[in-house]
């Protein structure tokens, strides 16, 4: 019985909030070492792509490997003797994806459009279950009967006879004026 009500406790503590932030994550984690974790540092200059500024203030790769180094050197001597992927090699180093690649168009609208039905279907289907479950029939007071005599009776009553509802009304024509 202690087992299950000790899973039941740990499962309750992951689907909380806090058991789902990632300070607890790490101090509860046994497996990871927290000292490999790694930081970012915000005072140094970020690569970032961006179609206004084309030419970021940092490389793509800061730190090379031995098989771009080698790159490297090549590219101090004559670019004829690079082949076309070696200098692909070479760009990629610098930037992650060119402006072409920048500009092209992503599928993301499909996913915004797909969202915004589903919420619209979800908030329909809401207002149809609130209309039939959670509403009564419509009130006697809203029939056109009870309308039409509501109306006759403000009529009689002579109701704001200078400009408001009864003045609308010919008394001698028994009708609406036109």
């Amino acid at each position: 019985m202690s087992l299950s009500l000790a899973a039941t406790i740990r499962a309750v503590r992951l689907l909380t909030w806090r058991g789902l932030s990632t300070t607890s994550l790490v101090r509860s984690s046994k497996e990871h070492d927290v000292s490999k974790a790694t930081s970012v540092d915000f005072t140094q200059p970020m690569y970032l792509d961006c179609r206004d500024t084309p030419l970021p203030e940092v490389r793509f790769v800061r730190q090379l490997t031995s098989e771009q180094m080698v790159l490297k050197k090549k590219e101090t001597g004559p670019w004829t003797k690079l082949s076309k992927e070696e200098k692909m090699a070479l760009y990629r180093i610098s930037f992650d994806r060119s402006y072409e690649e920048m500009k092209r168009r992503s599928n993301e609208w499909k996913t915004v459009v797909g969202g915004v039905c589903y919420f619209l279907g979800l908030g329909g289907l809401f207002l149809l279950w609130t209309r039939f479950y959670v509403y009564g029939d419509v009130p006697h007071t809203l029939s056109e009967d009870w309308i039409a005599m509501q109306t006759k009776r403000m009529l009689d009553m002579r109701v704001n006879p200078v400009t408001g509802f009864s003045s609308h009304w010919d008394y001698e024509k028994n009708q609406w004026k036109k």
